[in-house]
């Protein structure tokens, strides 16, 4: 209990404390853990720095050593590294092999751009180790095969990076509509999403579907694997639409115009019924999330919002309005501060710990290769409808590649 005590502080309340005045022999409450197990980060950009800064707060694990193909982002981030860990050593590698094959990291995460993660899992697998993908774990279908079939026979943990899952709104989601059952049997489920257009990346990688997978694989792929969560099947009938009407129209880079979606509406049918409907808009001045889920005995209906106003209304809520079988919820779902403000709203500091349960041997609900496939299974399927205007049935997009 003791121990659990000294971890909770550490990772709650050290931000808010200075401990640089004292000794080392000095601090217990805030003494630097010692950690179990260390990562190398492939890849720096936006999402490696995120990865790492939660690695060395959740503090089972630390930061080993990194590598990124682009000298800018390295050099960047081993500044930041030294910067805010200045007692932390750190390895800087001059090739991925270099970076997937040290015997002294114990794990390995995968941040680089999304049309490069399959290349860079051809070679992180021959090591062995632990691997964290982040999502989408790829951008095409063969490669979304061939991923899988890896993963069927890997000897270590294979986790993909689909931490939406674990932000509070649908933490609680899934405690009550999938554990409680307090909706009864599940009909429709929708997701809508209100954002502002994609950020800058390096070379501009995500302002095209050709590297990005499509903005409906690269952004909602999140959505299609809470889809596939909460319907607990799998999908049979994909139809889109959408277009490129605002953001990006007149962006263009090596002679190459975007092409990225900023805007769809996407029906998703399963095999067992259920019904889902997402809608997304990239030009909106805000960020906005709102999950409702349908059931035969009530219904839940929850949110997630930044809108960058002065008295803004509470950034999350919860409600579950229920027949007469059980009590009716309303809630303002969140973690602690600290966690929040780590990255996408906590759901990385809790995929993190998840990890470290996965290494530990401990069972865990954790994103798993068979959920990155369908995620982004829907992904493909809905950019598909979007350009040819037509229904995708999953079994023939699927048919001669399994």
């Amino acid at each position: 209990m003791e121990t659990e005590k000294k971890e909770l502080n550490q990772v709650l309340f050290k931000p808010f404390f200075n401990t640089e005045y004292l000794r080392e022999e000095d601090l217990y409450l805030y003494d630097t853990p010692v950690p179990d197990y260390r990562f190398n980060i492939i890849g720096t950009g936006l999402i490696g720095q995120e990865h790492i800064q939660v690695t060395m707060l959740e503090g089972h694990g630390t930061i080993h050593g990194i590598f990124d193909s682009s000298r800018h982002s390295l050099e960047y981030t081993e500044e930041m590294f030294h910067r805010n860990y200045p007692k932390q050593p750190l390895k800087v590698y001059e090739s991925l092999t270099e970076a997937c094959n040290d015997p002294e990291a114990d794990a390995l995460f995968i941040c680089t751009p999304n049309y490069s993660h399959m290349e860079v899992v051809r070679e992180a697998v021959k090591s062995g180790k632990p691997i964290f993908l982040e999502k989408p774990m790829v951008t095409k279908l063969e490669d979304a095969v061939e991923l899988r079939n890896i993963a069927k026979d890997y000897p270590a943990v294979f986790q993909v990076g689909l931490q939406y899952r674990y932000k509070a709104i649908y933490t609680e989601a899934r405690r009550e509509a999938l554990e409680h059952r307090s909706l009864g049997q599940i009909r429709n489920i929708s997701i809508v999403e209100n954002r502002l257009p994609f950020l800058d990346k390096v070379d501009q990688w995500n302002k095209f579907s050709e590297y990005s997978g499509g903005t409906l694989v690269e952004k909602c792929c999140h959505y299609f694997d809470l889809f596939n969560l909460f319907a607990q099947s799998t999908p049979k009938t994909v139809y889109a639409v959408g277009g490129q009407d605002v953001n990006f129209k007149k962006f263009e880079r090596n002679g190459k115009k975007s092409d990225i979606l900023d805007n769809a509406y996407v029906t998703v049918v399963y095999e067992n019924g259920i019904r889902c409907s997402f809608h997304l808009c990239m030009f909106c001045p805000m960020f906005y999330e709102e999950l409702t889920i349908c059931g035969e005995q009530g219904r839940i209906r929850a949110y997630e919002n930044e809108n960058f106003l002065p008295g803004a209304p509470e950034h999350t809520h919860f409600e579950m309005h229920c027949a007469d079988h059980r009590p009716s919820i309303i809630s303002s779902p969140c973690y602690p501060v600290t966690i929040q403000q780590s990255g996408h709203m906590g759901g990385t500091y809790f995929e993190h710990k998840i990890f470290i349960d996965n290494l530990d041997g401990r069972k865990t609900d954790s994103a798993t290769v068979e959920d990155g496939f369908w995620s982004v299974v829907v992904g493909i399927a809905a950019e598909q409808s979007v350009k040819t205007g037509q229904v995708v049935e999953i079994d023939k997009l699927l048919a001669g590649t399994l």
